[in-house]
């Protein structure tokens, strides 16, 4: 059954643990290719026989499992990164001072154990391997972005520079957008104010021109114009005001001393001829 076989921590080529499943040479092999190999990125594979060394250089470490070569590429790897995080957890820093074959009391079981579990849990360890292939995708092209920035000169300060200069570009363009609605709504208020002059101009020269006009005077009162009463009516309408003796009375009582006119006489009836007795006095006086 093909699986992980053989695995190891170092720093450099001194072996701190390791953990073999079958017997075989494989930890003298995997020095010399750390020896002979130009390590210039931070895992890599080697092939021997019919097995594949697998390398994971992190922090000054590396991490080897070697597996068959029908197992693959991503579960060895998830296994390296697995068995990185725990040995980081475990010693950070400790094992840089750590002599040759020190810890394989301590960690060589834990090795032990990271391997039974990626044999016994393939598809959790393949699923992490392909979340983890895609963080490293995005990060290869987040990391190719940048550098592509960096080559066109584009350099963090400049951007930063860039940023305040839309930022000031921004604030003046408010500000003269601010400056020019009141602008506009002070041009309007004094074309309304104009508009509304015009229109008073207008209604009191048309007022002026109605009421002077053809030698009219519309500002005169009505008593003014009304025609005087002919002589006669104004001597009648004193004669009804005067009662005996000289003295002048209200029309109202003028009118009351003047006698209701007789009730029409039959047809062929005799009118008599009578003086009212108040008359007979003023014709005497007279």
């Amino acid at each position: 059954m093909p699986g992980l076989l053989y695995s190891f921590v170092a720093r450099d080529t001194i072996v701190l643990a390791e953990y073999s499943a079958i017997q075989g040479n494989f930890r003298t092999v995997a020095q010399e290719c750390l020896s002979n190999a130009k390590i210039t990125d931070e895992r890599f594979t080697i092939t021997s026989d019919a097995y594949t060394f697998n390398f994971l250089v992190s922090n000054g470490y590396t991490f080897l499992v070697v597996a068959d070569e029908a197992y693959g590429r991503q579960i060895p790897f998830a296994y390296l990164e697995r068995l990185r995080d725990a040995f980081v957890e475990k010693y950070g820093d400790k094992g840089r001072t750590a002599a040759e074959d020190s810890l394989n009391n301590t960690f060589g079981s834990t090795i032990q154990k990271q391997i039974q579990y990626c044999i016994e849990h393939p598809e959790e360890i393949s699923k992490m391997a392909q979340v983890q292939r895609k963080v490293e995708e995005v990060k290869g092209v987040m990391m190719q972005n940048v550098e592509q920035v960096l080559v066109r000169g584009e350099r963090l300060d400049v951007l930063v520079d860039r940023t305040d200069d839309l930022r000031d570009q921004a604030q003046q363009f408010q500000r003269q957008g601010t400056k020019l609605r009141k602008r506009m709504w002070w041009q309007n208020f004094r074309m309304k104010i104009i508009l509304a002059a015009v229109v008073v101009v207008l209604v009191v020269v048309i007022f002026l021109l109605a009421c002077y006009s053809g030698g009219r005077n519309c500002t005169k009162t009505g008593s003014n114009n009304t025609a005087p009463a002919p002589a006669g009516q104004n001597n009648l309408a004193a004669d009804n005001n005067v009662v005996p003796g000289g003295v002048s009375m209200p029309e109202q009582t003028a009118s009351a001393l003047v006698p209701a006119a007789a009730p029409a006489a039959p047809q062929g009836a005799t009118i008599p001829t009578q003086v009212p007795a108040a008359a007979t006095p003023a014709a005497s006086q007279g």
